[in-house]
Protein backbone atom coordinates (compact mmCIF):
# COMPACT_ATOMS: atom_id res chain seq x y z
CA UNK A 1 0.00 0.00 0.00
CA UNK A 2 1.05 3.46 -1.11
CA UNK A 3 1.62 6.08 1.52
CA UNK A 4 -0.70 9.00 0.14
CA UNK A 5 1.43 11.65 1.02
CA UNK A 6 4.06 10.26 -1.29
CA UNK A 7 1.59 9.89 -3.76
CA UNK A 8 0.72 13.48 -3.74
CA UNK A 9 3.72 15.56 -3.06
CA UNK A 10 6.61 13.52 -5.89
CA UNK A 11 9.46 15.58 -3.99
CA UNK A 12 11.26 14.53 -0.45
CA UNK A 13 12.93 17.08 1.22
CA UNK A 14 16.77 16.16 2.32
CA UNK A 15 17.38 18.01 6.10
CA UNK A 16 20.69 18.73 7.31
CA UNK A 17 21.67 18.99 11.06
CA UNK A 18 25.03 20.13 12.94
CA UNK A 19 24.85 19.23 16.09
CA UNK A 20 26.12 19.05 19.51
CA UNK A 21 26.08 15.67 21.67
CA UNK A 22 25.74 14.96 24.91
CA UNK A 23 28.93 15.08 26.01
CA UNK A 24 30.10 17.89 24.28
CA UNK A 25 31.75 16.66 20.42
CA UNK A 26 30.14 18.88 17.69
CA UNK A 27 28.74 16.43 14.90
CA UNK A 28 28.88 18.31 11.08
CA UNK A 29 26.56 17.76 7.96
CA UNK A 30 24.38 14.61 9.01
CA UNK A 31 21.36 14.62 6.40
CA UNK A 32 18.27 12.85 6.64
CA UNK A 33 15.83 12.47 4.40
CA UNK A 34 12.05 12.86 5.61
CA UNK A 35 8.91 13.79 4.32
CA UNK A 36 8.88 16.53 7.49
CA UNK A 37 11.40 18.27 9.71
CA UNK A 38 9.36 16.40 12.28
CA UNK A 39 10.13 13.17 11.27
CA UNK A 40 13.91 14.19 10.64
CA UNK A 41 14.34 15.73 13.99
CA UNK A 42 12.87 12.56 15.40
CA UNK A 43 15.19 10.09 13.67
CA UNK A 44 17.93 12.27 14.42
CA UNK A 45 17.09 12.07 18.50
CA UNK A 46 17.01 8.71 18.25
CA UNK A 47 20.41 8.35 16.67
CA UNK A 48 21.63 11.07 19.10
CA UNK A 49 20.16 11.24 22.28
CA UNK A 50 20.04 14.90 24.22
CA UNK A 51 21.87 16.22 21.54
CA UNK A 52 21.63 20.25 20.80
CA UNK A 53 20.76 21.26 17.87
CA UNK A 54 23.19 24.09 16.46
CA UNK A 55 21.98 24.23 12.53
CA UNK A 56 18.83 23.01 10.57
CA UNK A 57 19.11 22.66 6.50
CA UNK A 58 16.45 21.99 4.30
CA UNK A 59 16.23 21.04 0.50
CA UNK A 60 14.02 19.63 -1.65
CA UNK A 61 14.81 16.78 -3.15
CA UNK A 62 12.76 14.86 -6.56
CA UNK A 63 11.66 11.49 -5.90
CA UNK A 64 13.14 8.96 -8.00
CA UNK A 65 10.03 7.35 -9.50
CA UNK A 66 12.00 3.77 -10.67
CA UNK A 67 12.83 3.67 -7.16
CA UNK A 68 10.03 1.24 -6.07
CA UNK A 69 9.79 -0.17 -9.56
CA UNK A 70 12.63 -2.57 -9.13
CA UNK A 71 12.31 -5.59 -12.49
CA UNK A 72 14.76 -8.33 -12.91
CA UNK A 73 16.71 -8.63 -16.33
CA UNK A 74 18.28 -11.50 -15.64
CA UNK A 75 22.11 -12.12 -14.62
CA UNK A 76 24.84 -9.86 -15.71
CA UNK A 77 27.87 -10.83 -17.09
CA UNK A 78 31.01 -9.54 -15.01
CA UNK A 79 33.23 -7.82 -17.51
CA UNK A 80 36.22 -6.95 -14.91
CA UNK A 81 36.86 -10.93 -14.61
CA UNK A 82 39.12 -12.52 -18.13
CA UNK A 83 37.34 -15.45 -18.90
CA UNK A 84 39.01 -19.22 -18.57
CA UNK A 85 41.28 -17.82 -16.24
CA UNK A 86 41.82 -19.63 -12.81
CA UNK A 87 42.62 -17.98 -9.57
CA UNK A 88 45.73 -18.04 -7.97
CA UNK A 89 45.10 -19.91 -4.65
Amino acid sequence: MRDNAAVQNPTMVRYGFNIRTKTGQRVDNIQIMAATSGDAERRLRQMYVQCEIIERREQSVSRRADAANTEYHGPRARLDTPRGKTGTH
